[in-house]
């Protein structure tokens, strides 16, 4: 029998809400339900105050709807505030920002992100992840671009990760590298239709609700621009370092200004910049040609006072090496290509951070 809504919402509304004392589909708790054949997820919306009272409610909710015949449970917890808005016409006192919170058994986080989409940074970020797999380094790698997330096609992992108890989050895992992704929770091709509170909570969960295990090194695989999911990994969790990715065309380093100054206000370190689709060679007749100029990247690296980490080709392997679930630096690691991505895990090893 197939799940429908309103199945879940009748299993649900007999869990006890602590706020009202009624039930939680009638305080309008949950949110984003969505039901894909016998996978159910949704979002339990809590008041801010009570939202560590409402955990034996969340695992409450997700026995139930297993106990409908639900394959899986997907139920990510935010929470709100119903304090009255500050009076901006009285001084305030400034509030402590919380302490960055570290990830159990994780010695560092790399972020990997860049002012613009179409820039290439979730290829850099899986050949990176592989790299640093293949210097021997114990690699995680977190696909954080929640609106088109890639990592589980570029790593060729499928299925959807499992739960032991309902509360942690078992990773998957492939070419040495321990890999989570929102887009193992979602059906592909359905998109993420969620707020800013949603984002942040199923950040934090992947974050710290999945089992990493010993890692050398977690990579987080941003979203393009400088919103509220940089924002919420670079204010909630302890990042060691970002690394810039751009093409090496002005538009692209505008963009990629923008975010290095964000993670500078974020006291984030920048650990450096790479140029993708550096430069092109012809396969039939081995003219090279700079199809978005060359050198950009690296001047503005020395501009800002920050390494250039690596220039990356643009080629045809690349690309197809990453639809085929395996990157360059596995399916071709002589490759000159494959190389490129070598290095610069070689300088990330030698210099410390990584």
């Amino acid at each position: 029998m197939s799940l429908t809504k309103e199945d879940i919402e009748a299993a649900l509304a007999g869990v006890q809400d602590p706020a009202t004392g009624g039930d939680i589909v009638a305080a309008g708790r949950i949110k984003a339900l969505t039901v894909d054949g016998d996978a159910v997820r949704f979002v339990l919306e809590v008041p801010g105050e009570m939202a560590k009272g409402y955990e034996r409610t969340r695992g409450e909710a997700e026995a139930r709807v297993k106990a409908l015949g639900a394959s899986s449970v997907s139920a990510v917890m935010t929470a709100h505030s119903n304090k009255a808005p500050p009076d901006l016409g009285r001084s305030q006192k400034p509030k402590q920002p919380e302490p960055a919170q570290r990830v159990p058994g994780v010695d560092r986080i790399l972020a990997v992100a860049s002012g613009k989409g179409g820039v290439g940074k979730s290829t850099v970020s899986a050949n990176l992840a592989c790299a640093l797999a293949a210097e021997g380094r114990r690699v995680g790698l977190l696909d954080a671009d929640v609106y088109g997330p890639s990592q589980p096609r570029m790593l060729g992992v499928s299925g959807r990760p499992a739960s032991p108890d309902g509360k942690t989050i078992l990773p998957m895992r492939n070419h040495g590298v321990t890999m989570m992704s929102i887009g193992l929770m979602v059906g592909e091709g359905q998109a993420v239709v969620w707020r800013g509170p949603m984002l942040m909570g199923a950040l934090q969960q992947m974050l710290l609700q999945v089992q990493w295990g010993a890692l050398d090194v977690l990579i987080v695989d941003l979203p393009p621009g400088t919103g509220d999911v940089t924002l919420t990994l670079a204010q909630k969790t302890h990042v060691d370092g970002a690394i810039i990715v751009s093409t090496p065309q002005d538009v692209a380093l505008l963009d990629a200004r923008k975010g290095i100054d964000m993670f500078n206000q974020l006291k984030t370190p920048i650990i450096g910049m790479i140029e993708n689709m550096s430069t092109h060679i012809c396969t039939n007749c081995g003219h090279e040609e700079h199809i978005f100029g060359h050198g950009g990247v690296a001047a503005e690296a020395k501009k800002l006072g920050v390494p250039l980490l690596g220039e990356i080709p643009l080629h045809l392997d690349i690309r197809t090496a990453a639809d085929g679930g395996a990157p360059i630096v596995v399916s071709k690691p002589e490759s000159s290509q494959a190389q490129a991505f070598r290095q610069i895990a070689r300088g990330l090893v030698a210099a410390g951070q990584a």
